[in-house]
């Protein structure tokens, strides 16, 4: 089932702030770099565009009004570009390889005494962030090293 733009936007927003932002996970995984450039962007990418279209217009005339309005939108659209990967990417089921540690790791976290929520049979992304955040968060730090 297709999702729509605005609700594709708000997952990734929501798995940005699910996605445990550790270092230790950075090699791992491009949702570190993706979260850091998007934060960076929803911060910037307004005041540029912004700066841009004044810049022009003021400089070169209103007849580049087209020019500077396209660069502005492009400016504007940095920041939803990740935050629609990034819900894209919640929503995607995890490759084989990568269940087979997801499931391995919730057997381990269990064994230790975690009682969280029951795997699915094809998580995504966004149960394995949950399940990330909960072995950083409700684990001991052995557990966490030999785990990654």
């Amino acid at each position: 089932m297709q999702k729509s733009v605005m609700s594709q936007v708000q997952t990734g927003r929501e798995y940005a702030k699910k996605w445990p932002m550790r270092k230790e996970l950075a090699p791992l995984f491009t949702e570190f770099r993706v979260i850091k450039a998007t934060e960076l962007a929803i911060t910037v990418m307004p005041i540029l565009a912004m700066l841009t279209l004044f810049m022009q217009i003021n400089y070169l005339g209103s007849s580049f009004l087209p020019q500077a309005v396209a660069i502005a939108l492009f400016f504007l659209s940095l920041p939803l570009q990740g935050l629609l990967w990034l819900g894209k990417r919640a929503d995607t089921v995890l490759e084989p390889a990568m269940e087979h540690w997801y499931k391995e790791l919730h057997t381990k976290m269990v064994a230790n005494g975690y009682q969280g929520h029951v795997p699915k049979d094809k998580p995504r992304y966004a149960e394995l962030a949950h399940l990330l955040n909960d072995m950083f968060d409700k684990m001991d730090r052995a557990f966490t090293r030999e785990n990654l």
